[in-house]
């Protein structure tokens, strides 16, 4: 029985990897389908790995719900520590396989874990009243529609049932090792399970130890469901906010990205004796983005890293007068694009064009006219996720490639590109009306 247990559990956990492993593949492949871009080496870049990915500094301006998403997602992660020893108790047929060599410490890092584990509980459930019955307004947005809100709804309750196995488990352990039951060593009291360990104590040795071990299969079970979850999840954060606030820019938030063909045209414009005696030839250079291909692969990192919690859309002075800009919406967008392009992909074997583009079809004129390129959204975005960057991108190939503006926009860039000004004169008329005031004077 025993070892039908332990190969049952090595093919569950190869099966889980195996799989996960494929979705990590197919997210990666996705991602290197942007442009290139460098992200020369800084030690400012493991510092915002420790601050905002795991500190989640930027979230502190709302502290408690801060401390509440800081339970959670530390707390996770550090609980999760304890897979290593479900997974080598699993494959070994062993049970509490630390215990032994950590001695009393074990029993101190398990109960850090329960503490930890009741505090995601406790946030998790004041998260769903708050989302379902407070309803704060950037959380029940229309773009949240259908599948991400129940996806925020699903993983919540995950989070609560899977800490709720890991306190049954080890309130149904405690009652075991009082027992002096095989294979259940005495390792001491548990904080929180023990509170809840004297519900199990009717319970016959028997029933005791299927609920135990009923807890340990549904408890790692749960984990392996949950970590194949996650890339079709919006909290895929939880993975990709480390890479992406590493990789994240360190220039100056304000400072806009030039395209150095455009600014070799206007130095020529201003500077005409710097002009080439020959033309210059070579293919033409797309300007912005129309599809993702035309992204770094930083936007699409960026994309994929989105926790859709829509500090940036709340922080949008546009979105706050009711335009349509959602800088939230244009990183589901390109999220929802890219999945759909490295489907085509898996499909064809290679991109098969399938008549649509990120611009138009996903994101609209109307959404990207509405960006002031304010960097509000830059600003309040936990994980360092730049939506201006795709924007601007969007809007120059709209603009430069397309042609496609408002009539009082395209007379302003005939003057500036004409005239070096937004005013219909030429530069050696541009002080003529100071002369004429001062004539008017005399």
């Amino acid at each position: 029985m025993q070892v039908a247990q332990q190969i049952l559990f090595i093919l569950l956990f190869i099966a889980a990897v195996w799989v996960f492993a494929r979705k990590v593949k197919f997210i990666s492949r996705n991602i290197k389908l942007g442009r290139d871009e460098e992200f020369p080496a800084h030690s400012d870049r493991w510092k915002n790995v420790l601050l905002i990915a795991f500190g989640q500094k930027r979230m502190f301006d709302k502290p408690l719900v801060a401390l509440l998403h800081f339970a959670v997602y530390a707390g996770f992660i550090i609980i999760n520590i304890e897979i290593l020893e479900i997974i080598l108790d699993g494959i070994f047929g062993t049970h509490r396989l630390f215990a032994p060599y950590l001695g009393s410490l074990y029993t101190f890092i398990i109960n850090f874990f329960e503490v930890l584990a009741f505090l995601v509980l406790a946030s998790c459930i004041i998260f769903l009243v708050r989302r379902n019955f407070v309803k704060v307004r950037r959380l029940n947005m229309k773009e949240l529609n259908g599948w991400p809100r129940s996806d925020a709804n699903y993983i919540l309750i995950f989070e609560i049932a899977l800490m709720a196995l890991f306190l049954s488990m080890n309130a149904a352990d405690r009652n075991l090792q009082i027992r002096t039951h095989e294979h259940y060593g005495d390792v001491g009291s548990f904080w929180v399970s023990g509170i809840i360990a004297p519900a199990f104590e009717n319970l016959g040795t028997r029933n005791l130890v299927a609920t135990e071990r009923s807890a340990w299969w549904l408890h790692i079970a749960g984990i392996l469901i949950f970590l194949n979850y996650l890339p079709y999840s919006k909290h895929l954060h939880i993975i990709l906010a480390f890479p992406n606030t590493y990789f994240s820019r360190l220039t100056p938030q304000a400072k806009m990205v030039n395209m150095p063909e455009i600014q070799k045209e206007v130095l020529y414009a201003m500077q005409p004796e710097t002009v080439p005696v020959e033309q210059e030839t070579g293919e033409h250079k797309k300007f912005g983005a129309k599809d993702v291909f035309d992204l770094s692969w930083k936007d699409l990192m960026d994309a994929y890293t989105c926790t859709e919690c829509g500090r940036c859309t709340e922080a949008c002075p546009a979105n706050q007068t009711e335009k349509l800009l959602s800088p939230r919406k244009i990183m589901m967008d390109t999220r929802d694009r890219l999945e759909i392009v490295g489907n085509n992909i898996d499909k064809n074997r290679t991109f098969s064009d399938d008549g649509k583009t990120l611009l138009h079809d996903y994101v609209s004129a109307e959404e990207l006219r509405a960006c002031t390129s304010c960097q509000a959204c830059v600003q309040v975005c936990p994980v360092l996720i730049n939506p201006l960057h795709i924007i601007n991108q969007l809007k120059r190939y709209m603009i430069m490639e397309e042609s496609n503006a408002p009539p009082e926009w395209n007379g302003m860039f005939t003057n500036v590109e004409n005239n070096f000004a937004p005013w219909k004169f030429s530069p050696e008329d541009r002080d003529k009306w100071l002369v004429e005031m001062r004539e008017i004077k005399s």
